[in-house]
């Protein structure tokens, strides 16, 4: 939002706020989807490249990945600079999702599929549930899920870092326990969707910055990504059991 100056009857200078200039659903919305948009054509675009023009899948999957990492870091410290490090986030992570996805495609077939299905289905699901009012997004229940959204990415650098020590912990197999871990991420992932949904409402609705369309955009397909590559990990896993 920016002020402006307008004048009373009597010339005197008086200040008002131009909302035009101020958070909106409906932005976060149309930003979103454009995003989103962004994504599945960088992942398709990365296939093709790797499929028929010999592009290393390693360099584009790990290049895409961390790339992507960096610019949400960035977000998080400079959320006014989300007009372009979204945009940069959703090109960079399409390219490691679609070297990903291809990788997997090629171990399991079918699972791409799968996954998105699932993916979209949860979505679906939790955005109902939030729009009619069935999950609401309290203090204690933000608390908890960005408490446990934390423990797991902590846990996953400990276990990157370990890997390349040759060690492996539970999660990485196909036993029961590391189904189970997977189930419960994904549970996770889908709760950080009713933060997202709350975020976009509550920003519109508190009117921060024009710029805060982006980032609640960013952070939902922050979401989703995750959501996806946790339900390509599940799949995978009940793929090995049989």
């Amino acid at each position: 939002k920016t002020a402006k100056t307008a004048y009373d009857v009597d010339g005197r200078p008086v200040n008002f706020i131009d909302y035009n200039d101020t958070m909106t659903v409906n932005g976060a919305i149309n930003k979103s989807m454009l995003l989103f948009a962004l994504l599945v054509s960088s992942a398709v675009l990365s296939g093709y490249l790797m499929l028929f023009q010999g592009i290393n899948p390693m360099v584009m999957t790990l290049g895409g990945g961390i790339v992507g990492f960096i610019l949400v870091l960035i977000a998080g410290f400079k959320p006014q600079h989300s007009g372009v490090l979204a945009p940069g986030y959703a090109v960079f992570q399409g390219l490691f999702v679609g070297g990903l996805s291809l990788f997997m495609e090629m171990r399991f077939p079918g699972i791409v599929l799968q996954a998105v299905g699932a993916t979209m289905v949860t979505f679906i699901v939790c955005f109902l549930l939030y729009r009619f009012g069935v999950v609401k997004v309290t203090q204690q229940f933000r608390s908890v899920v960005i408490a446990a959204t934390l423990a797991i990415f902590t846990y996953y650098i400990v276990s990157l870092v370990l890997s390349m020590f040759g060690f492996e912990l539970f999660h990485h197999g196909s036993s029961l326990m590391s189904i189970g871990f997977s189930i419960f991420v994904i549970v996770l992932a889908a709760l950080n969707l009713f933060l997202d949904f709350d975020m976009m409402e509550q920003g519109a609705k508190s009117r921060l910055p024009k710029y805060m369309e982006w980032f609640g955009a960013m952070g939902l397909m922050v979401t989703l990504v995750w959501l996806y590559v946790e339900f390509l990990r599940l799949l995978s896993k009940l793929s090995g059991r049989d």
